[in-house]
């Protein structure tokens, strides 16, 4: 008993230590980490302590570490843990816990900063491993105490980068021992080091096998194992400092409003939550936080539409902000581009009070001179900032895309043609122009009489020649959302960056990237002449094609003839964060696709009321998003505002292309999204706010399903509802089926629905704390049976083969009611995606069409209106006609025809439909506009042949694909309903990368194609599970080394199957090529076949060839 008390004080674990290796890999794989993990197993049983070894990052949870004395990182490669697991490994060696680091532990998350301070430094390259001579400087160590001074040993030897000074060394390598070191005379091999509560050892050695059977290498393994263990006390987190994530459903979207925007371009949160939004093409809107309803409250008169075909403009009401002191004087700032001749933008400040804009209050503070009917880039985002300087971001008002006729255009490098007459497409005439306020944000301090004074620390003094003292930041393409932190001061921006979207390197420059910026003070960020990284475009002489040598960062030159500024700009800033259409090998976390890079608040808690602010987690944290991704992240930074880290913030959560964020009075972020379509009022657009909830949280519904939305009454249907609680309370269920409630307290309802109609099912999902989650709503049509379309091909059902026709038939079948082949819609097309994903989106616009005609004729409307004659009322083809172009016929039309009404054709009242849902309504008017389409695709017979095109042949990533969809023409009053079929065939060709259980065969990727390297003996893979009919052969395809080679083939029925066919593939000395023709056994049945290849060396080339694809080729 006294001994345990003794254990208990000392605050130690008993009876003796554990240790947990985490072996874990997300890039390279060593194999030589079972050895290790074997090797640390008995060096634990040799040494009295535990071992546990996983490569599941879910071991890293508080609960789970606070057992472990130390934690080992065994080779781990990549990003191997999420940021929930990485703040409870931070908290955990803040709570005293131990750290090994072992070879490619620095080869480890590049993107988590505190790690790269833990293990002491990042792996960056290494030559082939080889024999060097190791210089031991500390042998005061459990590591190194055994250790001679100077140790040879055989490794892979790294070059680091960041290396963390403040890591105490204990080995160096002389780089004079071995070739390919890059860190010099002090190149450290193993270090140690006290870190941030915890202890930490690093050591660079074990990539070999023979590693983990070299005693000294053993015993200095264990050194460090038994320093990170310490004293083996226990793990105290009241000394954690780093926040726990909260789990993400803590967090929850709420719509504010919806569908009432049109082109919101930037918002203002007022201190009573009410929200001003500005639209583009000048109008100003208000949410009103109190009756939630959104009204119109002022309007600009503004630029915001060319004149010139086929040229959108970018211009109009671009920004918004409330003055600082809003509440006791009512000005707001709106940035926009005045309507008249004078090419200008223009920053003004008006008085907003009693729900109207006065437009006479306006006091014109600055005018940016521009260039109208182009296109592209307006910035306008308006911020204040520490001292209450006011902010404004300017586009570089020019053009990215390639000029019309020119032979040698930008082609979405850096814009730099300074030709007369080429002005639109010279960025440097206006971003890299210190003499232009276009390209740059600017910086200002406006007085009470809406004059403004220039701060200190601009980029240019006032009155320094050729410059603009108003410019705080140059040489931005298109800032489009800024924000500044108020208690730093640094400013952010998104930079939205160029299309190109390969490097150039030598000729025109860099890949196009975005960036996310960041000013510490005034600044040149170097558009048009650098991008990213300080990435450097070559100068182009656009007549001549020719390319001068890239600008220098330390010394940029503007020699554009269009500048009117300063020839020697200030030195470039490389961005702060940056990422092309690619995954960024600097950033990955940010994924890839389309880009638009915005910046949100700097989030600080201590801001906002604890009731309603998000988790002291993100406090000093930095909020990016990404307009088209449709991310949101977290950035956290050092102490003196570097990179840390980045990651996930309410991931997962859909968006509607962000196009402003800001954090309201609460402490909560309002998203202004501006929907998915551009130029037009997206039914999508709207504010939404996060919500943080720190308590009980409401179930989380996934889904809701109905075994049947379509029958013949009585209609017994099932609903199932998907829902948990992240609290595990008993949860109760209030069904909804049309106006009928329900309660159950199980996830399912058996219900008979007797009389015929639409009926929306939907369930509230009840905890028992009252905290509730409405599901979706599905609909249930009771009376009419959705009909069931099949598409059979005759022929192969796997393979189209490119200038070979494909036969089909449609069936269509409609339970009780006969079937008009008038409603049925047959098309053919090559499709992207191997998974059919959108593969049917011009199909949907058919079905659509169909369906509103087929709902037109469960109506009255026919007794006035024919398809293309005159009745009572005009044709519906003089509809058509008449609203062709108009660019609120979606709405008004709708509208019309639900409320009725009389004088546009005549005397004649239409009647109202009241009961007509606005859906149906819409789906009507898209069948009648449909009729004034000349282009509107026309359906395939229900049976016949298709001939996919000859170029077609061997497409990756397509389908060919044969839908059919069938609309009936309702029954019982149900509207019409519609079923679709379909059949996809893909390439006949498959690529080395599509081949799966791959063994013996190694991957190689050259210039962006996929090959597998011939095995030294044997290998295998399956091609696939496709249909053998009308298969004649397999053609193998091979790239030679130069080197002769063969090599056995034989086709298999699944793997221990059937053999169906065999051959030999031989590669010629000096060929580049070899193509071999393996015939298969034809097939007698049309059932899949499951293709296993096994392959054989018969003769060895000097370097393997490589396996390009594998051809079905038919008879």
């Amino acid at each position: 008993m006294g001994i345990c008390i003794v254990l208990f004080l000392c605050g130690k674990i008993a009876p003796k230590p554990r240790v947990l290796v985490f072996a874990k890999t997300a890039g390279f794989h060593h194999s030589s980490i079972p050895k290790g993990l074997n090797a640390i197993i008995k060096l634990g049983t040799e040494n009295n302590f535990d071992v546990d070894t996983t490569t599941n990052a879910k071991a890293f949870t508080e609960d789970n570490l606070k057992k472990y004395a130390a934690v080992v990182f065994l080779s781990t490669t990549g990003d191997v843990l999420n940021q929930y697991q990485e703040a409870d490994f931070e908290r955990y060696i803040q709570a005293g816990g131990g750290f090994v680091g072992i070879h490619a532990a620095t080869d480890t998350e590049y993107g988590w900063g505190w790690y790269g301070r833990l293990v002491g430094g990042y792996f960056k390259s290494h030559p082939a491993p080889q024999q060097a001579v190791l210089n031991v400087v500390d042998k005061n160590h459990l590591s190194t105490k055994h250790l001679p001074d100077t140790w040879t040993r055989t490794d892979e030897w790294y070059n680091f980068k960041k290396l963390n000074p403040d890591v105490k060394v204990l080995i160096n390598i002389d780089e004079k021992s071995y070739k390919g070191g890059e860190n010099g005379a002090k190149h450290p091999m193993a270090w140690y080091h006290d870190f941030d509560g915890g202890r930490a050892f690093y050591t660079e050695f074990g990539h070999t096998d023979e590693s983990y059977a070299d005693p000294q290498y053993l015993q200095h393994v264990l050194g460090g194992i038994k320093y990170a263990i310490g004293d083996n006390h226990a793990i105290d987190y009241s000394k954690a400092k780093t926040q726990r994530v909260p789990e993400a459903n803590r967090f929850i979207k709420k719509m504010l409003v919806q569908g009432e925007f049109f082109e919101p371009t930037e918002m203002a949160i007022l201190p009573n939550f009410d929200i001003l939004v500005a639209q583009r093409r000048g109008e100003l809107m208000k949410y009103d936080a109190v009756k939630k309803t959104v009204k119109q409250v002022g309007a600009l008169n503004v630029y915001f539409k060319t004149k010139v075909p086929n040229v959108n403009s970018e211009e109009g009401l671009l920004g918004i902000a409330a003055d600082p002191a809003y509440a006791t004087n009512h000005y707001i700032y709106m940035y926009y581009s005045p309507a008249g001749s004078e090419s200008i933008d223009r920053l003004s400040r008006f008085v907003f009070k009693g729900d109207t804009l006065d437009n006479s209050s306006e006091k014109v503070i600055l005018e940016v001179k521009t260039t109208r009917e182009i296109c592209c880039h307006t910035g306008g985002s308006i911020a204040f900032g520490k001292d209450d300087n006011l902010y404004v971001s300017a586009g570089d008002n020019s053009t990215p895309f390639d000029e019309p006729g020119e032979k040698y255009p930008s082609r979405s490098f850096g814009p730099m043609d300074d030709r007369p007459g080429h002005e639109q497409y010279d960025a440097r005439r206006s971003a890299g122009n210190t003499n232009d306020l276009r390209g740059k944000i600017l910086r200002i301090k406006v007085n009470a009489d809406g004059t403004y004074d220039i701060p200190e620390g601009n980029l240019f003094p006032k009155g320094t020649a050729k410059t603009r003292p108003e410019i705080y930041v140059m040489g931005n393409r298109n800032p489009y959302r800024i924000s500044v932190d108020k208690k730093t001061g640094y400013l952010y921006w998104g930079e939205v960056g160029p299309d190109a979207n390969v490097d150039s390197i030598g000729t025109r420059g860099p890949r196009g990237y975005d960036e996310v910026n960041q000013a510490r003070k005034a600044g040149n960020f170097g558009w048009p002449l650098f991008v990213g990284d300080n990435y450097a475009y070559n100068i182009h002489n656009y007549t001549t094609n020719e390319n001068a040598a890239p600008s220098d960062p330390a010394k940029p030159m503007n020699n554009s003839r269009n500048n009117t500024g300063l020839t020697e700009l200030p030195p470039a800033q490389p961005a702060y964060i940056w990422y092309p259409y690619a995954v960024s090998p600097d950033f990955p976390e940010l994924g890839s696709g389309g880009r638009t890079a915005m910046t949100g608040p700097v989030y600080y808690t201590a801001d906002y009321p604890a009731a309603t602010r998000y988790s002291a987690y993100y406090n000093g944290k930095l909020i990016i998003y990404d307009f088209v991704r449709g991310w949101i992240k977290a950035v956290s930074q050092t102490a003196e505002g570097d990179v840390d880290k980045i990651e996930p913030f309410v991931d997962g959560m859909p968006f509607n292309s962000m196009i402003d964020m800001e954090a309201g009075p609460d402490g909560r972020i309002y998203v202004l999204e501006y929907g998915n379509g551009w130029f037009n009022k997206n039914p999508d657009a709207g504010i939404s706010r996060i919500d943080y909830l720190p308590g009980n949280r409401p179930p989380a519904v996934a889904s809701i399903k109905v075994n049947k939305t379509s029958g013949a009454t009585p209609l017994t249907i099932q609903a199932t509802v998907k829902a948990t609680d992240p609290e595990k309370d008993v949860l109760t269920y209030v069904w909804h089926i049309g106006k009928t409630k329900k309660v159950t307290r199980v996830p399912v309802l058996k219900h008979i629905v007797a009389t015929p109609g639409e009926y929306e099912v939907s369930v509230d999902v009840i905890d028992s704390k009252k905290a509730s989650t409405s599901s979706s709503k599905v609909t249930v049509y009771a009376g009419n049976a959705q009909p069931d379309v099949n598409v059979n091909i005759n022929g192969n059902r796997s393979f189209y083969f490119a200038g070979k026709p494909v036969k089909y038939k449609v069936s269509v079948t409609d339970k009780g009611a006969a079937v008009n082949l008038a409603n049925l819609y047959v098309m053919a097309d090559m499709l992207k995606g191997s998974d059919k994903a959108g593969a049917n989106l011009g199909h949907q616009v058919v079905q659509a069409t169909t369906i509103g005609k087929n709902i037109m004729l469960t109506l009255d409307c026919k007794a006035c209106h024919k398809e293309n004659e005159a009745s009572i009322g005009p044709s519906f083809v003089k509809v058509a006609q008449k609203y062709k172009d108009a660019a609120d016929a979606n709405t008004y039309l709708p509208a019309k025809i639900i409320k009725g009404g009389a004088g546009v054709w005549g005397e004649v009242a239409m009647p109202a439909h009241p009961s007509l849902k606005e859906d149906d309504a819409k789906l009507i008017v898209g069948w009648i506009r449909s009729l004034a389409d000349d282009n509107k695709p026309k359906s395939l017979p229900a049976s016949g042949a298709v001939t996919p095109k000859a170029e077609d042949a061997g497409k990756q990533n397509m389908v060919y694909t044969i839908q059919a969809n069938y609309t009936d023409e309702g029954s019982n009053g149900i509207r019409p309903l519609s079923g679709s079929g379909a059949a996809t065939l893909r390439s006949n060709i498959i690529e080395a990368n599509e081949l799966t259980a791959v063994n013996g065969f190694a991957a190689k990727d050259s210039a962006g194609t996929k090959y597998l390297v011939f095995p030294a003996s044997a290998g295998s893979f399956k091609a696939g599970k496709f249909d053998p009919t009308g298969v004649a052969s397999l053609e193998f395809n091979g790239v030679g080394n130069g080197a002769a080679a063969s090599y056995t083939i034989t086709v298999y029925n699944g793997k221990g199957g059937v053999k169906v066919g065999g051959g030999t593939i031989s590669f010629a000395a000096g060929k580049e090529t070899a193509t071999a023709s393996i015939p298969l056994v034809k097939a007698t049945t049309p059932a899949l076949r499951d293709y296993h290849i096994e392959v054989k060396q018969t003769t060895a080339g000097k370097n393997p060839p490589l396996l390009k694809s594998i051809r079905f080729v038919p008879l």
